[in-house]
């Protein structure tokens, strides 16, 4: 629903009734603009539209703020039904040193702490900076090497991972069963986001493998579009539907 920003802030739930209508069969939410958890909870069963996930970010200034924010997003997501509650980002300096890396873990695994003991699991999306290296290592590495994939699973942006100078295809079998859920975007060889397709990005490699490393849904989301979001998201399934995926 990151793709559908634009629409969602004018009628959220319009908005939704259209991403069904489109043919998809679920949904990740970047925000719900005002509108109930029960009453999102009808319309997504109503129009027969899941919802795995969420995007929430966390509050870095202090592990007291995060928790009382986060806790009422829990609250949300567990009338919305959710399974995973996913930060999308973290405060990671230009030049980051291993104190800085490791500085964020302990929001991390707080964080993981009250989304598992609401009966969810918890995950981190990435960008790029994620794929700088301190002290030889991939922050993005340094941070699932220290945290259990029981407590944070990786939802990885396959083009973000190829911007960062790395193989999107590695690294979902590398942490194959720690990966249900992927974000599918492209980007040109001048790193500038482009249509599913027409980028560097090669996802038949991470389709070829995507049983095996247990991937469950796949997330198209569009930063920038040519036409319009709606167009990007039909689009979008369109590029799924020509490799016979749907």
């Amino acid at each position: 629903m990151y793709t559908l920003r634009d629409e969602a802030e004018k009628d959220f739930l319009g908005t939704l009734r259209k991403v069904a209508a489109m043919g998809y069969e679920a949904v990740e939410f970047a925000g719900y603009f005002g509108v109930s958890a029960k009453e999102l909870r009808e319309t997504l069963d109503e129009i027969g539209l899941a919802a795995p996930s969420a995007h929430v970010g966390l509050d870095f200034s202090s592990l007291d703020n995060m928790q009382s924010a986060l806790s009422k997003e829990i609250e949300y997501a567990q009338e919305v039904g959710l399974q995973y509650i996913i930060t999308p980002g973290s405060p990671v300096p230009e030049n980051p040193t291993l104190d800085d890396v490791t500085a964020l873990i302990p929001f991390f695994e707080k964080a993981s702490e009250l989304v598992r003991a609401a009966g969810m699991k918890y995950g981190y999306h990435n960008h790029d900076f994620e794929f700088k290296k301190v002290n030889g290592q991939a922050i993005i590495d340094l941070w699932l090497e220290r945290i259990p994939a029981e407590h944070m699973i990786a939802e990885f942006d396959l083009g973000w991972v190829q911007v960062g100078g790395a193989s999107p295809a590695e690294y979902v079998s590398r942490y194959a069963g720690r990966v249900p859920l992927v974000h599918i975007k492209d980007f040109g060889a001048d790193h500038k986001e482009t249509d599913l397709g027409l980028g560097a990005v090669d996802f038949n490699s991470i389709f070829e493998i995507a049983d095996q490393a247990g991937i469950l849904y796949y997330l198209v989301e569009q930063e920038t579009y040519a036409s319009s979001s709606l167009e990007s998201a039909k689009e979008s399934l369109d590029f799924f539907r020509k490799r016979n995926l749907l």
